[in-house]
């Protein structure tokens, strides 16, 4: 039985509790009508950074006060430019999704139309994992099928009363979800995977796969509404070096690696090969430039990975 003894509290007893712990809040009506649309513990993460900070030994630990001249709309304009931001990453995320099926597709369709369920057209370590905890094309073909199974699209039900099943894979890859095609494609044959990574200019398919794992796990934060601009991303990606890092190469340090910029980094990488003449990271650069640092400059880019002059490196140009 859980012990949560937290009683519930009215959002003027919400906003009182704030300002006890030292957060100026000036409009307390525009304040209430934040908590009553965003709520009091999805804010949290964004007045988190201005609550005051205990160094105990090698950690820091957060107390339940807030540091002098921490305001209520400070968090809030870290929140909307955190939804701002984690629109941009979609906007991207959607186009990298769209061309990588659509090169999945091409490549596999030529071999076999429905090549997507042909165990014989994949690498034998996707059909048998030496690992259990490894993705399978078994455990791969169940996530499948539930997809084909709850889908709602009219072409899905057209094809089913023309042709029956199985589904070819130019048709059956526009239901696939990005974590569907990251596992799938991370199960193709090195050659096909070097292949459609070439088509992006990334130097082979490990790479490609790791990437795309990444950007799945930044769409997840992202479709879930999660904070995004100061975390400390898990799923990491597997940079190049060397000749193969190319414009990538002042993203590959460790401390780097582990924040969110890396990843729109990677996202501007594949943009650049995928929509040449698109405006995205112009927009993305701009809306940088537009970070709300507070007045005693407890947040900035450099909690989200942004190094000094990143705006000048060739593959922001």
């Amino acid at each position: 039985m859980s012990n949560y003894n937290r009683p519930w509290k009215s959002r003027a007893d919400q906003l009182a509790l704030l300002q006890s712990r030292g957060l100026d809040i000036t409009n307390k009506a525009a304040a209430e009508d934040y908590l009553s649309k965003i709520g009091y513990y999805r804010l949290s993460g964004y007045w988190y950074p201005y609550r005051f900070m205990v160094s105990c030994g090698n950690t820091t630990r957060a107390m339940d006060v807030f540091s002098e001249g921490a305001r209520f709309e400070d968090a809030v304009n870290l929140y909307v430019f955190d939804k701002k931001l984690r629109l941009l990453a979609m906007d991207a995320l959607e186009r990298i999704e769209v061309a990588v099926r659509v090169e999945i597709a091409h490549r596999l369709g030529k071999n076999d139309k429905f090549g997507h369920i042909n165990a014989n057209l994949l690498d034998q370590r996707f059909v048998v994992p030496h690992n259990r905890r490894a993705p399978s094309h078994a455990s791969w073909l169940q996530r499948y099928n539930e997809l084909v199974r709850r889908s709602k699209e009219d072409f899905i039900k057209h094809y089913r009363q023309k042709h029956g099943f199985p589904l070819p894979v130019w048709v059956a890859i526009e239901i696939w979800d990005f974590g569907t095609m990251s596992i799938f494609y991370s199960g193709m044959k090195g050659a096909d995977r070097d292949a459609i990574a070439h088509k992006f200019n990334v130097p082979d398919g490990r790479y490609l796969s790791s990437w795309l794992r990444s950007m799945n796990y930044l769409r997840n934060l992202c479709a879930h509404h999660s904070r995004l601009w100061n975390r400390n991303i898990i799923d990491q990606p597997t940079l190049p070096n060397g000749a193969l890092a190319g414009d990538l190469q002042h993203v590959s340090s460790p401390q780097l690696v582990a924040r969110p910029f890396t990843l729109f980094c990677l996202l501007q990488r594949m943009m650049r090969e995928i929509c040449p003449n698109s405006q995205w990271q112009e927009r993305f650069k701009a809306h940088l430039a537009a970070f709300p640092t507070d007045q005693n400059g407890r947040c900035n880019l450099k909690q989200m990975g942004c190094p000094d002059n990143w705006e000048n490196w060739q593959l922001w140009k």
